[in-house]
């Protein structure tokens, strides 16, 4: 069973320092994401597991949870520890957390 936890424990976890990918695609991740999350959508994400640590938990996020969920199964399924957000980015933003948007580094 894959651990979800909503979007108030995620962003305890976030204020804390928590690891975080975001699943969605690139022009997604711009329009709005997490602070400090690494755009990783779930096309290339197998291709992409070494770049991920295996010695803390991963926080994945997408729109609303189904991308962060099945990229969390197949994480978990890779060995890692991985934790779906429920509801995720547009959870985030109705709470009225602070958001980036436009083009970044970090952007897959």
């Amino acid at each position: 069973m894959i651990r979800e936890i909503d979007i108030h424990h995620f962003a305890a976890a976030h204020q804390d320092g928590a690891f975080v990918i975001d699943v969605r695609d690139p022009w997604e991740y711009e329009s709005g994401d997490v602070p400090r999350a690494k755009n990783i959508p779930l096309g290339p994400l197998p291709r992409r597991i070494h770049e991920l640590p295996r010695d803390k938990e991963i926080h994945v996020i997408c729109g609303s949870g189904s991308r962060s969920y099945a990229a969390a199964q197949l994480l978990a399924g890779s060995g890692l520890r991985a934790t779906s957000v429920r509801g995720g980015t547009h959870a985030w933003m109705r709470t009225g957390k602070p958001v980036v948007t436009g083009p970044r580094e970090n952007v897959a």
